[in-house]
């Protein structure tokens, strides 16, 4: 029985949340990177355009990173083509100028650069430090921005609430970081909880240190790890600080690749499914985007991780 036809979750607003959620949805990117084996090129835009079936407006769609690193997404250059005339917007991320002409020749104008608030991070991810990759991606973010009005730049920061070789990340850290790749042109920040150590009281602190130190609210978004099962309560914290942007992955795919200890986003179905018990609208079909995860998890042979997906679908864990 599909329980949203039924009218439910029903939906019991609560004050001072936002009417409406854009979802940025990361599973096409950041969930299939982290697959052993490498998914075809045909299922991947395949993919992508079901999830564009689903009323989602913001779809990460691929890497143009160096394929010895992130080898899952080595078929950008053929990926990006098959997708482009899809109307919905398809960031991608440039890891540096090299990256940016790449995404720039296929016509990319959504693209997204990958930062660290601790140095272990910057270093074991980007062999820099973190001064030295914000250096990197200075021009990376000047060039983007010299294309056009209509490009924007999104800036990822990893180890937002915790890191796996330095543990807790002091607030003023974070708020540094963040104000230097504004500073740079980035339209948008995306905080991340990159091992998923966060809690909801972390969460209300380092964006009311961000809204103190004058970065609007309205530029920030929010990328929960739900690996101690705390992604939602931690949405719902960035919520009442006024975040309207979500990061997400169709049935819950990813983690990250240079951090053990991560495991797989929040899931986009998990997320919809609250947000539509709260009265805020995303836009999103439920029931297609249950379909679209459990057709993904048939091409990757295992079942969906989401609770949603596995409530909605009969699916067994």
């Amino acid at each position: 029985m599909n329980t949203p036809e039924l009218g439910l979750p029903m939906p019991v607003p609560a004050e001072g949340l936002p009417a409406r959620v854009r979802i940025h949805e990361v599973g096409a990117r950041d969930g299939l990177q982290n697959e052993k084996a490498t998914v075809p090129t045909a299922v991947k835009a395949e993919f992508i355009r079901r999830l564009a079936g689903t009323g989602l407006t913001t779809i990460e769609a691929t890497s143009f990173v160096h394929p010895k690193w992130v080898p899952q997404l080595a078929d950008a250059e053929d990926l990006y083509p098959q997708i482009s005339g899809l109307p919905v917007e398809l960031p991608v991320l440039v890891p540096n100028e090299r990256g940016l002409d790449r995404a720039l020749a296929l016509g990319a104008r959504r693209v997204a650069v990958f930062a660290s608030a601790t140095e272990s991070f910057a270093k074991a991810n980007l062999n820099r430090t973190v001064d030295e990759s914000l250096a990197m991606f200075e021009p990376v973010v000047s060039r983007a921005k010299g294309e056009g009005d209509d490009v924007r730049v999104r800036g990822y920061l990893s180890m937002c609430f915790g890191d796996p070789w330095e543990g807790p990340v002091p607030v003023p850290q974070v708020v540094r970081v963040c104000r230097a790749l504004l500073d740079l042109g980035c339209d948008e920040l995306s905080l991340g909880d990159t091992i998923g150590v966060a809690t909801p009281g972390q969460v209300t602190a380092l964006l009311a240190a961000l809204t103190g130190a004058g970065i609007p609210v309205s530029a920030l978004g929010v990328h929960f790890h739900d690996t101690y099962g705390q992604a939602l309560a931690n949405t719902l914290a960035a919520l009442q600080q006024g975040v309207s942007t979500v990061d997400a992955s169709a049935g819950g795919l990813g983690g990250c690749p240079f951090a053990k200890s991560a495991t797989g986003n929040l899931a986009t179905e998990d997320l919809v499914w609250m947000l539509r018990g709260l009265g805020i609208d995303t836009g999103v079909d439920l029931g297609r985007l249950v379909a679209t995860s459990v057709w993904m998890a048939a091409h990757l042979g295992r079942p969906s991780p989401s609770r949603t997906v596995r409530a909605l679908s009969h699916q067994e864990s």
